[in-house]
């Protein structure tokens, strides 16, 4: 059932507002809210009892009885005393832009981690708005006065500790699933088998170019990820291997895509998520390059990248959605920007590609090797794992001219020629 809202935000000086308030109705449609109205004001800072000032919630009140809405929702985070003021005073629920994200995260979270991470932001999100309201909080006795609130206080306690301890619990299972991922990851190292990472602005088609990469280069073809025009399809870290005509492979992952004003605890539960990024060799920022505020789309992900410490991975941008935008020559590459089309696929999608390689392959060299015949172990591993340029067979034994990574020199550096 679709419900319908009122959106309200203040500018205090804030760059992109509008784009700001219309994310905030995109927000609020991919939760199954409908906007049928807004409001703004210019204020300096906001009102500490009631967000905007008392002339604009009386305007928003008579703005949401006209429309018949059942919700407000605000285009900042609310503190608890604002919730209870201005539900008091709009005689309707109340909802913030936090609430607004965290609730589309626990209706698209499918894996056990997300719902997890989703659970732990929630309660931490509820933990300061546990309040004294109502007839529960003195329901455990039946006289007024000061021994009534004090019975009060008692509960609220009670229930912040429940709280509490569900997020600790809820933790500990978080902690195993991320030991999990580490010991996963640690074989992968171990296994030299480098990482790109997809980061980028949510709905700027990262799942699109994962899944164009699987269908061109990899032996997992029907391993596709969700993908939709939509914000947040993708909630969770898909990880799939690609190898390339050359023999190189690489593992490449798809993370949660960022949006303004992402809610604290969202970043830290998905701390363990994102760590994917961290450990990567290179980061694609993926930038939807026909949309009117992609710099600030930009902005908003490198700031999130920058409180997850991910600030000193070599960084290949790309400018997606060319076709949709204007005035944009593609696919084209300029140094590290490639301006392209995943849904086209094709040149752009190789150009990436050859960016990738500069990035994580710059260690490979073309050598000759001499194998004796009776080590054929070693010319089916090269076969298999390095590019083979050339293949004779002499008295001395076969000759492998081939371009290897240089663990791979190292490791039959013997059967090197002069």
């Amino acid at each position: 059932m679709t419900r319908t809202a009122i959106l309200v935000g203040i500018t205090m000086k804030q760059e992109n507002f509008e784009y700001s308030m219309a994310e905030l109705a995109n927000l609020a449609e991919a939760n199954n809210i409908n906007p049928v109205g807004a409001i703004t004001q210019k204020l300096d800072r906001k009102n500490k009892a009631t967000y905007v000032g008392k002339g604009k919630v009386d305007e928003i009140k008579s703005l949401a009885d006209y429309e018949d809405v059942d919700l407000v929702i605000f285009n900042d985070e609310l503190g608890p005393s604002q919730i209870r003021n201005l539900e008091e005073l709009l005689e309707r629920e109340v909802m913030d832009r936090t609430r607004l994200i965290l609730d589309i995260f626990a209706e698209r979270a499918k894996t056990k981690e997300a719902q997890l991470q989703v659970q732990v932001a929630r309660l931490k999100y509820e933990l300061p708005r546990v309040t004294g309201q109502g007839e529960g909080m003195d329901q455990q006795s039946g006289k007024g006065g000061l021994k009534n609130r004090g019975a009060g206080e008692t509960k609220l306690e009670l229930d912040r500790r429940k709280i509490k301890y569900q997020i600790n619990q809820l933790n500990k299972e978080l902690d195993g699933l991320v030991a999990e991922r580490q010991v996963q990851r640690r074989q992968r190292q171990k296994n030299a088998i480098p990482v790109v990472s997809l980061v980028g602005y949510t709905n700027a088609g990262k799942s699109t170019i994962m899944n164009a990469m699987v269908t061109a280069h990899s032996q997992t073809a029907n391993k596709q990820v969700f993908e939709k025009d939509m914000l947040f399809a993708t909630l969770e870290t898909s990880v799939r291997e690609i190898i390339l005509p050359d023999k190189k492979q690489f593992l490449l992952t798809d993370t949660v895509g960022f949006v303004s004003k992402l809610p604290h605890n969202l970043v830290k539960a998905f701390r363990s998520t994102l760590e994917e990024a961290a450990e990567a060799d290179v980061l694609i920022h993926v930038v939807d390059v026909s949309h009117e505020h992609f710099e600030a789309m930009m902005k908003t992900t490198e700031e999130t990248l920058a409180e997850l410490d991910i600030t000193d991975r070599p960084v290949i941008f790309a400018y997606n959605k060319a076709d949709l935008a204007t005035n944009v020559i593609y696919p084209r590459r300029e140094a590290n920007d490639l301006y392209f089309s995943a849904k086209d696929g094709g040149a752009g999608l190789e150009l990436l590609v050859d960016m990738i390689k500069e990035e994580i392959f710059n260690d490979y060299e073309v050598v000759t090797f001499v194998i004796p015949f009776d080590r054929g172990d070693i010319v089916s591993y090269l076969n298999e794992h390095a590019d083979i340029l050339e293949t004779l067979y002499e008295g001395e034994g076969t000759i492998l001219k081939a371009n290897v990574q240089q663990s791979d020199r190292m490791k039959y550096a013997e059967f090197l020629t002069k």
